[in-house]
């Protein structure tokens, strides 16, 4: 075998682990929902900017949701909510930015099938710069329990 089939099919085998658009890559997402009859949950990432400037994540969707948002979790009156993010999140150039629970996420709300662990949903993110990118992501309804 020649030693380029091997680098080819190294590469081929990292790919479903990250996703690029332009200058944005995608680590680690997964999606929960909190139980089986949930009518949202929420998908989370590491996504990281290998450019020089800034981008911004300002929207997502996905066929499994009616509705999908980006939010983020704030404390008001002493109570923990979610709210949308208007704008979207910063990407900075040379840095990355953490989807996590209790923190940001997207959103998707109106579910329109289950979120069964092990399977995947497809989940398109529109970045302000490097436009839309379409990744896959695992459902994983034990992590960071």
């Amino acid at each position: 075998m020649k030693p380029k089939f091997w680098i080819v099919a190294a590469v081929a085998a990292l790919l479903p682990m990250s996703a690029f658009a332009g200058d944005i890559s995608i680590n680690d997402a997964y999606a929960r929902a909190g139980s089986p009859m949930a009518k949202a949950g929420a998908a989370f990432m590491e996504i990281v900017n290998g450019g020089t400037e800034d981008d911004r994540l300002v929207a997502a969707s996905t066929d499994v949701a009616m509705k999908v948002e980006l939010h983020t979790h704030v404390m008001d009156g002493g109570v923990m909510q979610m709210r949308e993010v208007e704008g979207g999140f910063v990407i900075p150039a040379g840095g990355s930015h953490m989807l996590e629970r209790g923190a940001d996420h997207v959103m998707m709300m109106g579910l329109k099938q289950a979120l069964e662990h092990g399977k995947e949903i497809t989940l398109t993110l529109v970045f302000e710069n490097s436009g839309p990118m379409t990744i896959v992501v695992p459902i994983d309804l034990e992590r960071g329990n």
